[in-house]
This record gives C-alpha cells, sequence and structure tokens, in this order.
C-alpha cells in the first residue's frame, strides 16, 4: 500500500479498507475456480464462506450505519457459513455488495459524525470504534483469504507484499523516492 499522509482519521480509514479489498481480490484472482470453496478441514472456511461472511457482516454494520443497530434483525450470521456461493461471479457480486455497503457510509461521514454515538448488537460504540472493529475484522478475513490462495496457487503463487529476500531493495527504493 503506497502511503498517503493525511490527518483526517476518516480518509485514512478508507484507504486502508481499500487496501484490503485490493488484497482480498488480488488472492482471490490467484486462486483455481475449483478452490474457491474448498475447505482445508471441517472446522475451516473456505475463501468462498469467508467472502459471504464479510459480505453479511459489511451488510448489517452499514446500512444506515448511524441511526440503526449494526447488527439487522434480518441478518442471519450463522446461515453466511452455509451455502457458500458457487461460482468466482457470484462470491465476487457477494465481495463487490458488501464492500460497497462499507464505503458508501464511510464517505458519506463529515468530521462531526465522528463524534456520534451508534450501535453493534444494542451496545454503543463511538464511530471511531465502529469504523476500527470494521478494520480489524476486515484485516483478519482477508488474512485468511490471501493464506488459503497462497496455499491453493502453489508454486504460481503471486507475493502481494515485499518478496523474501527483497527487504533491503525494496527499502533503498523507497528510500530514494
Amino acid at each position: 500500500m503506497a502511503h498517503q499522509f493525511t490527518t483526517s482519521y476518516t480518509r485514512d480509514a478508507i484507504d486502508l479498507l481499500h487496501h484490503y479489498k485490493k488484497l482480498g481480490e488480488q488472492a482471490i484472482a490467484q486462486c483455481p475456480d475449483e478452490k474457491l470453496a474448498v475447505e482445508l478441514d471441517a472446522q475451516s472456511n473456505s475463501m468462498a464462506t469467508i467472502v459471504k461472511h464479510l459480505a453479511g457482516n459489511m451488510r448489517s454494520r452499514w446500512t444506515d450505519f448511524l441511526t440503526t443497530d449494526g447488527e439487522k434483525p434480518d441478518r442471519m450470521r450463522d446461515a453466511e457459513f452455509e451455502e457458500p456461493p458457487k461460482t468466482r461471479a457470484e462470491i465476487g457480486a457477494a465481495w463487490e455488495s458488501g464492500w460497497k455497503c462499507v464505503f458508501d457510509a464511510l464517505e458519506a461521514l463529515t468530521d462531526a459524525d465522528l463524534e456520534k454515538t451508534v450501535s453493534i448488537r444494542m451496545q454503543p460504540h463511538s464511530v471511531m470504534q465502529a469504523i476500527n472493529r470494521q478494520i480489524g475484522h476486515c484485516s483478519y478475513h482477508v488474512g485468511q483469504i490471501v493464506y488459503l490462495a497462497k496455499h491453493f496457487a502453489g508454486e504460481q503463487w503471486q507475493t502481494l507484499s515485499i518478496p523474501r529476500k527483497e527487504s533491503e531493495e525494496f527499502i533503498r527504493r523507497v528510500t530514494r523516492g
């Protein structure tokens, strides 16, 4: 992620979430189609399931963000872990719909909104706490997606960060500008 200096909490949060969205997309793109819904074991989730869960969480948390509880009555969280999307197109549609809810809500926030209180599962959160909670949740699950994609891509995997044994060269390039 290219560093962009900002003193705006909201701008930084949006940029960071865009980074995680892109990271997830780059990982999913490297996964063979037939592996998107594969679970490593009975206690694991597939990439398709993780995407379905993230989309459900994002829709629930960020629809009417400032005015309704972040756990919507129609959300069936347990169902998010059953019957994952079956195709790359269905996974992509779920992914995009979830992220759209997040970015639409965050882009609409004003500095004054950061001082407001919202509820998630009937517990009060500052707007900043709710945003931080989302960043943590997304980074956790995107990390799982990256791990699974790397596993399934095998030797075909192309790193999404600084390649091994290239840190010093990366630092030299960055500091040279």
